[in-house]
């Protein structure tokens, strides 16, 4: 029984509900594309059932009418034909003679009240491109009508009104005429902006407000209002509401709803180098941060990341206060202990008449920094620092623990296309000075400069360029050299330089007498640094990519450069929480330390 009843329902419903192509077919010729997509748009979905083909055959010839009307052809003939069958669908024929269209004779908008004043609307006009001549389009002219009426709500006239809005047709003369007549009324002013539910003292919050009371209201201001709740890092929702029906004496008060984020966030990360490079095959790298966005009502906030690769733990804690603007000017305090590996060591075997690899440089570093960091108008990030280093490493069989104090200034400045995790274009500069001097403590006289940039493009939404290039140069006497802190010197390789190569093993060498009297060889990094990249992505759909690329440079010694080149390729996925990327390099030179190597690299984060 259970059967049956399953079946005869089955043929119940196909019976009463067969496919629309079952039905009826539509065959449109005679006119593009664009008005044949029209013509289809306006005669709806095909039908069902008998009842509803016997409906949208009585409104075939209206409805394509009105479509094309509504793309200025008045003039048009049509020629509908339907065949009926007695199996199968029937098949309905429209043959479209457009004919010429309806032109515009003029348009004229008309602006009277306080927009006049305004500059925002002689721009918009400027930016118009329908113009008398061009054939008529119901679509256009709505258009223009939404954009003016928007554009008025957005910088506060909120009373405004279109005084006339027509389109006038001479069908004997096939012409048209626009009449845009729209009165502003005044334009309304910013009142007080009030914020709920925060616990931050009264004057940051208010810092963050880019405009002041009473200024003219401008929808643009609240979208900066927005973008400095959110970039400060305090909140995790924010809604900003223009009380329109508390309006006073012309003034619109802003109420900003506001959730804090939660008191404190964990970040993971995780990264891998495989390969051959320095006989090393594997080098698994984890980093935690601990963020805590709001400590008080100061608005400080910290940052602690614990990173880990084998033999190379890191902790690093930032706290930051805020000082004249939480936002563009900000005081930050830094406390690390950091361990790790340089270049390579190797001593030589007589029996195989050749060096072989027996460890790193090794470095352990203590700092303490102080940071100022300031932003401009422009968008331009200054900072000035003071910072204390200790170091402990061994270098050719002698322990060295040096002390820098260094003092700084940076600036650096990034452009975004957009404000995702993968933006389609952008450009970032960073530049930076520090200074150390024994007069004030450190070891020897040390002056570092440093310039990184980066630059990306995507051409014809799939083909995405990146570009990089790194400058350095420690600039001290020769005989002091041994005592720069490897932290300070130049090295080269890894994701972020050579790829193909292991980090931070590409360098100047030395070779010396070691303690048991035998000739052993040691990469210490050099003066200099240049190391560039191309690389070219190609994105197979919106969330995945694949890339080749070319890096090359090295760092180097004045009278010791030995340029390295390597080339590869990977796939990206663009994750939710930025692109993970699994990269593939290939070293294309065998150095006096390194043999021609390759190496897997897997990163994950946003490139600017």
């Amino acid at each position: 029984m259970s059967l049956f009843l399953i079946l005869a329902l089955t043929v119940f419903r196909s019976n009463s509900a067969l496919a629309a192509d079952d039905l009826l077919t539509v065959s449109i010729s005679g006119v593009e594309s664009s008005l044949e997509k029209n013509i289809r748009s306006h005669l709806g979905a095909l039908p069902k059932n008998e009842i509803q083909r016997r409906a949208f055959l009585f409104t075939v010839e209206e409805n394509t009418n009105e479509a094309l009307e509504s793309m200025g052809f008045y003039q048009a003939k049509l020629d509908v034909n339907v065949t009926e069958t007695n199996k199968g669908p029937w098949k309905l024929t429209i043959k479209v003679d457009p004919q010429e269209p309806v032109r515009l004779q003029w348009v004229d908008i008309n602006f009277d009240g306080e927009m006049l004043e305004d500059i925002s609307f002689r721009r918009w006009l400027d930016g118009l491109t329908i113009k008398p001549g061009d054939p008529l389009h119901h679509g256009q002219y709505e258009t223009v009508k939404s954009q003016l009426m928007t554009l008025a709500l957005a910088r506060g006239y909120f009373d405004g009104r279109f005084t006339r809005s027509e389109i006038v047709i001479n069908r004997d003369k096939n012409t048209a005429q626009i009449n845009l007549h729209f009165e502003s009324g005044p334009r309304y002013r910013f009142g007080d902006v009030t914020f709920e539910g925060h616990t931050l003292n009264d004057n940051i919050i208010q810092e963050l407000v880019p405009f002041e009371s009473d200024t003219p209201y401008a929808r643009s201001e609240l979208t900066h209002l927005n973008r400095n709740l959110i970039d400060v890092g305090y909140f995790s929702n924010i809604k900003i509401l223009p009380e329109v029906e508390k309006i006073n004496n012309g003034n619109v008060p802003i109420k900003v709803e506001l959730t804090p984020r939660p008191s404190s966030s964990i970040e993971l990360g995780a990264g891998v180098d495989i390969g051959n490079s320095s006989k090393s095959a594997v080098e698994p790298r984890i980093r935690v941060t601990w963020r805590t966005p709001q400590v008080n009502r100061y608005g400080h906030s910290q940052e602690t990341t614990a990173e880990w690769s084998p033999n190379t733990p890191r902790l690093l804690t930032t706290f930051t206060i805020p000082l004249t603007d939480p936002l563009d000017d900000q005081l930050k305090i830094k406390l690390g202990v950091l361990r790790d590996k340089y270049g390579v060591i190797q001593d030589y075997v007589p029996e195989d008449r050749q060096f072989v690899n027996t460890g790193q440089l090794e470095a352990e570093k203590y700092l303490i920094g102080v940071i100022r960091q300031r932003r401009t108008e422009n968008n331009w990030l200054f900072g000035y620092s003071v910072e204390a280093i200790k170091e402990f490493y061994t270098q050719e069989d002698i322990d060295y623990k040096p002390n820098f104090y260094l003092l700084g200034i940076g600036a650096s400045k990034t452009i975004r296309g957009d404000n995702t995790l993968d933006p389609k274009s952008g450009f970032r500069q960073t530049y930076s000075l520090e200074y150390a001097d024994p007069n004030l403590g450190s070891a020897i006289r040390l002056a570092r400069l440093q310039a990184k940039l980066k630059w990306i493009d995507t051409f014809f939404d799939k083909h995405r360029f990146v570009a990089r290039l790194d400058l350095g140069a420690n600039l001290a006497n020769e005989e002091d050299l041994p005592f720069i802190a490897p932290s300070l010197r130049y090295f080269a390789g890894g994701d972020q330089s050579v790829r193909g190569y292991r980090y931070q093993e590409l360098g100047p060498y030395i070779d010396y007498e070691n303690a048991q009297g035998g000739l052993s060889r040691q990469v210490i990094g050099g003066r200099y640094l240049i190391v560039g990249s191309l690389e070219y992505q190609y994105y197979l759909t919106p969330t995945w990519r694949v890339a080749t690329f070319v890096d090359a440079g090295n760092a180097f010694d004045t009278d010791q450069f030995e340029s390295v080149m390597s080339v590869g390729g990977g796939v990206h996925w663009i994750s939710p929480i930025g692109p993970i990327k699994l990269d593939l390099g290939f070293g294309l030179k065998e150095t006096e330390t390194v043999e021609r190597s390759f190496r897997f690299h897997l990163t994950m984060g946003s490139e600017l």
